[in-house]
Formats: C-alpha cells, sequence, structure tokens
C-alpha cells in the first residue's frame, strides 16, 4: 500500500505541475493582423502582410493572422497554437473562420492553426504540404521573412476560395505534391543510381574477383568493414532526404468571444480552434 500511495502521489505531483505550467501561459496581444514579436520582419513587410490579410476578409470574411513567437514556454506548437487561437478570439461568431501562421524561431517551429470552419478547405494534409513545400525550404536557407510570406500567401489563396472550389483545389494539391513526392522518392532516380554505383564496387566486383581468382583476392576484414560504412552513410544521407516533413493533427472544442485585441481595432468575434492544422521544424 505504501508503495501505491508513493506512486499515486508521484503522479498528482506530476499533473499538478503540467496543469501550473498550462496555467502560466502568456500570450502576446493581438495589436493587429500581424504581430512581429520575434522581431523576424521589417515594417514594409508587416505593411504588406496585413493589407493582404484585409484584402482576405473584405473578400471572404475569413481571418489571416501571422504572429511569430519568440518563445513557445516550453509548450509543444500544437497546444500553444489552438490556445493562442482561443485567447484571440479569431474568426466571425458562428463561422469559426480564422486561421494562424505562427512561427517560433527559438523553437524552429512552425505551423498552420485552423479553426473549425475552414478545415474543409485547409485541411491538415494541405496545410502540411504548405509547410513543407513553400515555408521550409525558404527558413532552412535562412530567409524567415520570405518563408512567411511565400506561406502567407498561399494560405491566402486557398482562403479566398468559395467552400466546394476550396475543397476540390485543396484535395488537387495533395495529390500533386505526393506525385512530385513519388517521382523524386520512388523509382531510379539520381541518388539509388549512386547507391547501386556503390553497392557494385564495394561488393560485387570483389566478390567477382574472388571467384575468379580462386582465393588470389583475401579481404582483409577491415576492407569488409570500410565498404558496410559508406554503404550506411550513403542510406542514411538518401534516407534523410527523402523523409522531410511535417507532423497533422486535428481536434476541436468551443469558444466564445471576449475583448482581446490590446488596443488594435483588429479583433475576432467568436469560432472554434481545436488543433487543426500542420507542424512542421527546420
Amino acid at each position: 500500500m505504501k508503495i501505491l500511495r508513493a506512486l499515486l502521489l508521484v503522479l498528482f505531483l506530476a499533473f499538478a505541475g503540467a496543469a501550473q505550467a498550462q496555467q502560466s501561459l502568456t500570450f502576446p496581444n493581438l495589436t493587429g493582423r500581424v504581430v512581429d514579436e520575434a522581431k523576424l520582419l521589417s515594417p514594409e513587410q508587416v505593411q504588406d502582410l496585413t493589407a493582404k490579410s484585409e484584402a482576405i476578409e473584405k473578400a471572404s470574411s475569413r481571418q489571416l493572422v501571422i504572429a511569430t513567437i519568440p518563445d513557445l514556454q516550453d509548450t509543444p506548437i500544437e497546444d500553444y497554437g489552438y490556445k493562442l487561437g482561443r485567447y484571440w478570439k479569431l474568426g466571425q461568431a458562428g463561422a469559426n473562420n480564422g486561421i494562424i501562421l505562427i512561427v517560433a524561431p527559438k523553437e524552429r517551429k512552425v505551423r498552420i492553426e485552423v479553426g473549425r470552419g475552414l478545415e474543409p478547405i485547409m485541411t491538415d494534409a494541405l496545410s502540411s504540404v504548405i509547410i513543407r513545400d513553400t515555408i521550409l525550404p525558404r527558413f532552412k536557407a535562412g530567409d524567415m521573412a520570405g518563408g512567411i510570406i511565400a506561406g502567407a500567401d498561399a494560405i491566402g489563396e486557398q482562403m479566398k476560395l468559395p467552400l466546394e472550389a476550396g475543397e476540390q483545389r485543396a484535395a488537387a494539391a495533395v495529390q500533386a505534391s505526393e506525385k512530385r513526392e513519388r517521382r523524386s522518392g520512388g523509382g531510379i532516380n539520381g541518388g539509388f543510381i549512386v547507391l547501386a554505383i556503390m553497392i557494385g564496387l564495394f561488393f560485387v566486383l570483389p566478390m567477382l574477383f574472388r571467384r575468379a581468382g580462386g582465393r588470389r583476392y583475401q579481404s582483409s576484414g577491415w576492407g569488409d568493414v570500410a565498404s558496410n560504412v559508406v554503404l550506411w552513410s550513403a542510406l542514411d544521407s538518401l534516407t534523410r532526404n527523402n523523409n522531410s516533413g511535417s507532423g497533422w493533427g486535428s481536434g476541436g472544442s468551443d469558444w466564445g468571444s471576449s475583448d482581446s485585441g490590446g488596443g488594435s481595432d483588429f479583433s475576432g468575434g467568436g469560432g472554434d480552434f481545436g488543433g487543426g492544422g500542420a507542424s512542421g521544424d527546420w
């Protein structure tokens, strides 16, 4: 019984600590359509992104906010994202039509957080494609502002579409991305040709020489080890190059409206954020 009580106490303290950590999260005020707390954008870029967000809302009533976060406070970006959406109350009341593009440079994380009302057109899969194909390549090249702008443009194009057209475009974009993945990662490409040549040089040819010359060709043992090292290094490199992606998740819960605009004329009015979207890192 003493051991059981001790275990229960440890579990209680762990859950209490986690709950306290969640309660202590602080979020930036919604000071506008672009909240650049991490200082990744120039004033001109903020102005340009703000104008694009205004155009999206004018055309569709949907709200897009770009947020750069200096510190996720030891919280997974997925949890931080949906809680930020709730705190800011993005989207129109009853429409649940807000999206946040979140960039956390300290943790090297990015997320597209999607309100439930936009999940049919900004699907988890499409969000993942935008992050992987549009945002992350620029981030990895050191162009943070370029990745943010390109990502916001891709999200904005989708947000402006009517529901049915948006659903069709989302499906088509994912299919096109999968085809590109198959062409670059499947079949015979340059990387696997190089691997095949290396296998031939380090394994096939020595075997043929041993058979042709009897035992005149003797392996010292170290040559085989070196061959294995080279082969596994090549396989590891190819695997890394073909498996760059980002995770997705979905869920949801209701929330109401309040004034958390931080003095800005821009604010949300209600909606539903619960984890729809996708995340990535670089």
